[in-house]
């Protein structure tokens, strides 16, 4: 008997739950992505500011699927889709399908100025992390050796652009870091001088939370000595130099050495070479517009979930791309495979939204979980519960919580490492 072969392009939140919901099904399942592991993507930013290791937060494709004997690991890069001899092209083979899932999620979107990626780096894989990381504690040790003056102060200043969850979660982190973690590791800078500026274009951050929780945010982010600037549009970033206009009436230019970038996202390459070859749709961020079952029109055969996907049939306006959409979308993908399997067919996806939450520092988030509202205490321990709650491995699970643990109580972060070649931040 042969085996429908299911090919699942991309590891993350959307696609491991695909894979993992065909392990019982007659399906032959092949997942395919360009590394070896899977990345819990929410805690990055605690790799990028010294709280965790990426291995805190990674897993193995290949151990999180030995016991599904169905599945099978390729480790490459997608360069393109043949649609027509339902083919997936990678460098120097091809891999035949008859159901294809892509999942390949999102890319940095710097807005028709991809120049700036360079100078200010995004966060979205471990290598940013890392890199993010070598940057933010570079600059303390380059400052420490630097007389008093404006090339200290630069190193000493740290521009996070866009006040998104993300955003808001990196400056905390910054804040802590600077205030806390490093007070006496020095001596001819204090670290607490350090300066961390959240610039946002919108006028309050985190804007899909309620507007009392973006107030607290603020509160919370004052209190680590980040200065939150909202209405301020970046429109230029050179070496060391951020230029933002305040209010659409003046530009403010400041001098930082570390500039990071968490103001947006569109949809990966993948998007629009899906969409020419079906003669589809995409959305202004490069997203896939799919049906309702989250299919390519005129391409039952072919699923798009997570950030690429443009799902629009349940509001008037796409779903956002964060993980519990693509986590659900996974899971009704899966679902929907097996019951054509057995010739059955399912309603169209539905999103239930349970929330969203963001962590400011030590004892301190706030969470928006529809129904009710709360911050402080309360949410950050809501915070650490859920997120403990989808790290999938045991092992990860007791690791983090004890790393969590030692830092909360040391005010420490003991992942403070600058690895690989010691690098001036860019003059």
């Amino acid at each position: 008997m042969v085996l429908p072969r299911v090919v699942v392009i991309g590891g993350g939140f959307g696609g491991l739950q695909v894979v993992r919901g065909l392990r019982d099904a007659p399906v032959q399942v092949t997942l395919i992505d360009r590394r070896n592991h899977y990345l819990f993507q929410p805690l990055l930013y605690q790799v990028a500011t010294g709280g965790l290791s990426p291995a805190n937060i990674s897993t193995p494709f290949r151990a999180l699927v030995k016991k599904q004997r169905n599945t099978r690991v390729f480790l490459g890069e997608v360069q393109d889709i043949d649609m027509a001899g339902r083919e997936v092209v990678l460098a120097g083979c091809r891999h035949p399908y008859d159901v294809l899932v892509v999942a390949t999620g999102s890319q940095p979107n710097y807005f028709g100025h991809d120049q700036w990626m360079a100078l200010a780096p995004t966060l979205k894989v471990a290598e940013d992390a890392i890199s993010i990381r070598n940057r933010v504690l570079s600059a303390f040790e380059i400052a420490e050796r630097e007389p008093a003056g404006p090339q200290r102060e630069s190193l000493l200043t740290f521009v996070i652009i866009g006040g998104g969850a993300t955003g808001v979660e990196l400056a905390g982190a910054l804040g802590e870091l600077k205030g806390q973690t490093l007070r006496g590791n020095f001596r001819n800078i204090d670290p607490s001088t350090a300066r961390v500026f959240l610039l946002e274009a919108a006028d309050r951050i985190l804007p899909t939370f309620p507007a009392g929780l973006s107030d607290r945010a603020v509160k919370e982010l004052k209190r680590l000595d980040v200065t939150v600037c909202t209405q301020s549009l970046v429109t230029d970033i050179q070496p060391g130099v951020v230029t933002a206009r305040v209010r659409d009436t003046s530009d403010v230019t400041m001098r930082a050495e570390t500039i990071l970038w968490t103001a947006g996202i569109k949809g990966s390459f993948l998007g629009q070479r899906i969409a020419r070859s079906c003669q589809g749709e995409v959305d202004r961020n490069g997203r896939v517009v799919v049906d309702p079952d989250l299919t390519i029109p005129g391409h039952p055969e072919v699923f798009i979930v997570g950030d690429l996907a443009c799902c629009r049939h349940q509001t008037d306006k796409p779903l956002p791309a964060v993980s519990p959409v693509a986590m659900q979308q996974g899971r009704y993908v899966a679902h929907l495979i097996q019951a054509r399997l057995r010739g059955k067919s399912r309603p169209p996806f539905r999103y239930k939204d349970h929330g969203s939450m963001a962590t400011i520092g030590r004892g301190a988030a706030v969470a928006d979980l529809r129904k009710i509202q709360f911050d402080g205490w309360l949410g950050w321990l809501a915070w650490l519960f859920v997120h403990l709650l989808y790290i999938l491995q045991f092992e990860n699970k007791l690791l983090i919580l004890i790393q969590w643990a030692w830092n909360y109580f040391t005010r420490n972060r003991s992942a403070r490492l600058i690895t690989g070649r010691f690098e001036e931040p860019c003059e």
